[in-house]
């Protein structure tokens, strides 16, 4: 059968039991998945996002059945080209996040699917952590980590997955689920593969008898070593299915699809402290590591715990100005105790007396500032592509050498980096470990740049293998990068035991091809990932994916990083200008997964070590769809001029809605509207929907009078003035009430107004509020002049309003109030908790409840570094306060909650079980548009923190005295 007709065959049988939403067959969404972090790129044939073991199981058989190859991927961030696919790739991310805790806390199991970080937050109340540490442990998920062998910064050999590692259960190509946990599974493989278990103690018992062989391999392992198949467990364990548990980490899924594992966890010292020493050049920096490693306490124990290296290039990169030509050593050391932790610093201070350091040694055991530190050396790779040429590569290697060749190989590694013209390379890494990364951006587009990158690979192989017998690769995976030197790192005997490993495992070698074992001796210049240019927005991308931890339509439609890979194809097809047919496909595929669904919320800026925003990306992707003079900027344009009568006939539709929900019931009421969205396209309809609401401000200031009216101007004077404050309500809430079921009184507007004259203010409101408008509805559809002129209107209204700045102002919507800082410079603008934080708190008695309250932080509270505040200000009104785990951006995105209910559906889906688990009956935010979501798919109400506050809190009569 042809291979197109094997692949039509595969596709008809697993339509039988994949969804088909779950199955990507079209061209954008294989040119999506067919990039990972690495700089090459295969584009697969068939995607299927994968959701459990039985499925996986049948997908093998299938495959098997034709022949086809298979390539597993996680989060895909490997570097080394291992996660992508020309075939079939199976992704197991989204629905593989199952985990399990020992009583003890000492081992934890769990799936592919979890992010490294998600982990260590999982275990971090029980003073326990997920040893491997990967710089990418906020991105990557455990699959990959796993099946890599990453390590990190502080788990060097004695802790990385191999040696934590208890059990898995993994997919052999036939289908056969084995669990190296269960005593069942055991005898069950035993008994179906009664000849797989003997070949692999018969390997064991040819390495063991092998002396030379077994030095090698204690020797090639002593250091970070992932080039080829772990060849370790036959040396450290007797029982096969260790073996074979073990087998897995590092094979980079050429052996079997892991579905799950058990690991010991790592006691999380609570006392830690770090240090950026200086010195003047490399080598002396490399000497001073190779003392730190010998530094242990008296019972053996190591006292520092990291030491990563970063030369000058990397200071450079991320605009360290300490000195010019410096090497900088991140250290770090940890303890159980704070005595113990100074006595180790003296330790290492003491030590450091014998070399030339640059400044003397200052270590922080405060939290924020070596969290600074860490932060900057993981953001080195992707901080350090970004400063490249636009549309060249960005290419990292990755070796290790012994920690006693450590000072001289170093400086070689410079020294031949350089000689090969590479002026902008950079090196950095785990020095502790003799680990080292050296980024080089490359130009691929003469064959004369190939060469040159070929040529700096053979010398780099001729130094790290013949000189100094080290690891080609470390921890980043051998990957199609260094395939073909595997058998050169390690010699004709232990390569052919890798070789019939696999195909022990994989005897139709369909597991990944291409990766670890590889017969092209040039795989490693071919396939490379182009990088066209885009936009200036994200033309530094190196699509490291980072991001995608934030962005909430990732596993649902495109993903930040997914967006930019298919803008820089049309890009370049539009370049180019030879395809247009493909052109106008991939631009009309792009239009709803990426385009419509995108919230441009920006939170992918915020895990972006270059800050990309990729909303922005898309709101200019918009401006070109709504050019000034289309119908649809004419729209916009009359509805930003005529605000106050738009708002006016919106008032209505909601008086008609809640009749209708009145009339009709919640049942009938959503099935009719759910009806018509998916018909015609009328905004959802969700019973969290708000009744219409006018702002009486008259009656509003008549009602309720300030309890208290003075405070001095400042410190230094002594004359009152009285408490005034600009009140800026959003738009949507000058519009919306209370919803037919609310758990309030009281519209919004009405509770701030009652909250700001409790603590004694005058509230003063801008002139025609009515027409004015922070300008974010024109701006996320695309209208970024109108948008502006909105805000430039607002901005001269509350300079009004404020005597020149001379009030604070408030607004009750964090996303308006986040785009009002963005562009209205010249007064002090506030969203509600910063404000009652500021302003309101000395002025208030607060009486926490003991009632457990759920807790939003909008993406706009993130963005400007305000997510601390409204947690400390929910703790002060209540004893147990909860902010949900994994749950981000809520996806209502202003109005995509009603056009696009199921984004919001998608982002929320993790909400509900953990409100129902914690039995909490109310959540609160700031945003009243996320507040309909969070309703909607909670399960509970959520209203804005505004009325926590105010049932928490009475007048302070102290001020009074």
């Amino acid at each position: 059968m042809e291979k197109e007709n094997r692949y039509s065959a595969f596709l008809e049988k697993i339509q039988r039991f994949v969804p088909q939403e779950r199955i990507y067959t079209d061209e954008l969404r294989r040119l999506a998945w067919g990039t990972d972090a690495g700089f090459y790129r295969l584009v697969p044939q068939i995607v299927i996002r994968s959701e459990n073991e039985e499925e996986v199981s049948k997908l093998l058989r299938i495959a098997g059945r034709y022949e086809l190859p298979v390539t597993f991927r996680a989060a895909g961030t490997s570097l080394s080209g291992q996660a992508i696919s020309d075939s079939i790739l199976i992704v197991a991310g989204k629905h593989w996040e199952q985990y399990s805790i020992s009583p003890d806390h000492e081992r934890i199991t769990l799936q592919p699917g979890i992010v490294g970080q998600r982990v260590n937050e999982i275990l971090a109340p029980y003073q326990r952590k997920f040893a491997p540490d990967p710089a990418s442990v906020k991105s990557a998920m455990v699959g990959g980590i796993v099946m890599n062998n990453a390590s990190g910064m502080n788990c060097g050999t004695h802790a990385n997955s191999d040696r934590m590692l208890l059990s898995a259960r993994l997919i052999l190509p036939d289908g056969t689920i084995l669990d190296t946990g269960s005593a069942t599974s055991l005898a069950q493989f035993a008994a179906s593969h009664a000849s797989f278990l003997s070949t692999i103690e018969a390997l064991r018992s040819r390495i063991l008898t092998d002396e030379a062989l077994v030095a090698r391999i204690r020797y090639k392992y002593a250091i970070k070593n992932v080039m080829g198949i772990n060849l370790l467990p036959f040396i450290l364990f007797e029982d096969p299915f260790d073996i074979i548990a073990h087998l897995l980490v590092g094979s980079e899924g050429t052996l079997a699809f892991l579905s799950e594992v058990t690991m010991k966890t790592e006691y999380d010292y609570p006392h830690k402290a770090s240090a950026m020493l200086y010195f003047y050049d490399i080598k002396e920096a490399c000497r001073a590591v190779v003392a730190m490693k010998g530094l242990v306490d008296a019972d053996g124990t190591p006292i520092v715990f990291g030491a990563e290296l970063l030369d000058h290039k990397s200071l450079a990169s991320v605009n360290d100005t300490t000195g010019e030509g410096l090497t900088a050593v991140l250290t770090e050391t940890k303890a159980r105790t704070a005595e113990e932790l100074q006595r180790r610093i003296r330790s290492i201070t003491t030590m450091l007396t014998q070399f030339n350091t640059y400044l003397s040694p200052y270590f922080t055991d405060k939290v924020e500032e070596y969290s600074r530190y860490w932060a900057i050396r993981s953001g080195i790779f992707p901080s350090v592509g970004g400063t490249r040429q636009p549309g060249t590569t960005c290419l990292i290697e990755d070796v290790a050498f012994h920690i006693n060749d450590l000072p001289e190989a170093t400086a070689a590694l410079q020294a031949l980096i350089a000689s090969h013209g590479y002026d902008d390379a950079c090196i950095y890494g785990h020095a502790l470990e003799g680990n080292y990364h050296f980024i080089i951006n490359q130009s691929f587009s003469t064959e004369s740049e190939v060469q040159r990158y070929a040529s700096l690979m053979k010398d780099v192989i001729t130094l790290v293998v013949d000189k100094y017998n080290g690891s080609l690769k470390a921890e980043h995976g051998t990957g199609r990068n260094m395939a073909p030197f595997v058998r050169y790192e390690w010699g004709d005997t232990a390569y052919q035991l890798m070789k019939e490993i696999k195909q022990l495992f994989d005897p139709k070698g369909l597991l990944n091809p291409g990766v670890i074992f590889n017969d092209d001796p040039l795989c490693y210049i071919k396939n490379f990932k182009p990088l066209p240019l885009a936009h200036p927005i994200v033309d530094k991308c190196i699509e490291c994916g980072f991001c995608e931890v934030n962005c909430l339509t990732c596993g649902f439609t495109l993903s930040s990083r997914q967006r930019i890979v298919v803008q820089r194809e049309i890009a370049r097809l539009r370049q180019e200008g030879n395809h247009p047919e493909q052109l106008a496909k991939l631009e009309k595929q792009y239009r709803y997964p990426g385009n419509e669904t995108c919230a441009g919320d920006g939170l992918c800026a915020l895990s972006c070590p270059m800050g990309i925003n990729t909303g922005d990306l898309t709101h200019i992707l918009r401006e070109a769809t709504f050019p000034q003079g289309s119908l649809a900027y004419a729209l916009g344009d009359f509805a930003a001029n005529h605000f106050a009568g738009i708002k006016h006939t919106i008032r209505p539709v909601l008086t008609l809605a809640n009749t209708a929900h009145g009339v009709l019931g919640t049942k009938s009421m959503t099935c009719i509207t759910k009806g018509m969205h998916r018909i015609v396209g009328l905004p959802q309809w969700t019973p969290a929907m708000p009744k219409a609401y006018q702002v009486n401000e008259k009656q509003l200031n008549r009602e309720q009078a300030p309890l208290q009216s003075t405070q001095p101007i400042d410190s230094s004077s002594t004359t009152p003035e009285p408490l005034k404050v600009v009140y800026f309500p959003s738009c949507i809430n000058q519009t919306m009430g209370l919803p037919r079921k609310s758990p309030t009184e009281q519209p919004l507007v009405n509770k701030i107004m009652s909250l700001l004259h409790k603590a004694g203010y005058e509230v003063i409101f801008p002139k025609e509020m009515d027409n004015l408008c922070c300008g974010t509805i024109w701006e996320s559809k695309g209208m970024p002049v109108i948008a502006d002129r909105k805000a430039a209107e607002l901005g001269k209204a509350l300079w009004e309003a404020s005597e020149q700045g001379r009030y604070p102002v408030l607004c009750d919507q964090s996303p308006c109030l986040h785009r009002m800082r963005e562009t209205i410079k010249q007064m002090k603008l506030y969203e509600p908790a910063e404000f009652i934080t500021i302003f309101l708190v000395d002025k208030l008695v607060f009486k926490p409840i003991d009632r457990p309250v759920a807790l939003h932080v909008t993406c706009s509270m993130r963005h400007m570094g305000l997510a601390d505040t409204i947690i400390a200000l929910a703790k002060r009104c209540s004893t147990q306060v909860f902010v949900p785990a994994e749950v981000g951006c809520c996806g209502f995105a202003g109005d995509k909650g009603f056009t696009h209910p199921e984004v919001n559906e998608y982002a929320l889906r993790k909400l509900r079980p953990q409100i129902e688990t914690t039995k909490i009956g109310i959540g609160y935010s700031n945003s009243r548009t996320c507040e309909i979501g969070l309703t909607t798919h909670a399960g509970i109400p959520y209203v804005s923190i505004a009325y926590l506050v105010d049932e928490c809190t009475t007048f302070n009569n102290l001020l009074q005295q």
